[in-house]
């Protein structure tokens, strides 16, 4: 049974208990009882109806420690993809050979920023930043950016070094 259906199953139970206690009540208050219950069945009626809310209460309450749980670990595991990430990107900056600035601009290449944008961070001349970019795509052997951000990507998918894709080898 997955979680969703589970806590489908506490709803379900929680409503029907809900309604028992609830219809009990009403018929209690205005007198709606068309037929006499037996009191030993509204006892069990009653006392069913208190079970099944504090049992929901309390798988509610399993469901919500479970949640949290399976919530931390995707948080763990989406911090150690993005450290692999970090780790993947300074692996291929060193083995591409990027100076120091090559490398800031192509962090911020990756991360979306535009060369105009790029340069205003860097505190540079759009004209360096290009001609800094295409040194990036030289040393990767893309290029364009799409290619080299595909290119990373690739890595971290396949989990092994992806080969560049220029335009004399896809032709």
């Amino acid at each position: 049974m997955t979680a969703r259906h589970f806590i489908i199953v506490i709803l379900v139970a929680q409503a029907i208990c809900a309604i028992v206690v609830v219809a009990d009540l009403v018929s209690s208050i205005f007198h709606l009882q068309p037929y006499p219950i037996p009191w030993s069945v509204h006892e069990l009626l009653e006392v069913g109806g208190a079970v099944g809310l504090v049992l929901g209460l309390v798988l509610g309450g399993i469901a919500y420690y479970q949640a949290g749980r399976v919530r931390a670990e995707a948080e763990e595991k989406l911090r150690l993809a993005s450290g692999a990430f970090h780790d993947l990107l300074d692996e291929r900056f060193r083995e591409w050979e990027l100076t120091p600035a090559e490398a800031d601009v192509a962090m911020f290449a990756i991360k979306g920023l535009s060369i105009h944008e790029i340069a205003y961070m860097r505190r540079t001349s759009e004209g360096t930043v290009k001609a800094q970019t295409n040194a990036i795509y030289r040393k990767a052997g893309v290029t364009s950016r799409p290619q080299l951000l595909g290119l990373i990507i690739e890595e971290l998918i396949e989990g092994r070094p992806a080969e560049p894709v220029t335009l004399a080898r896809a032709g």
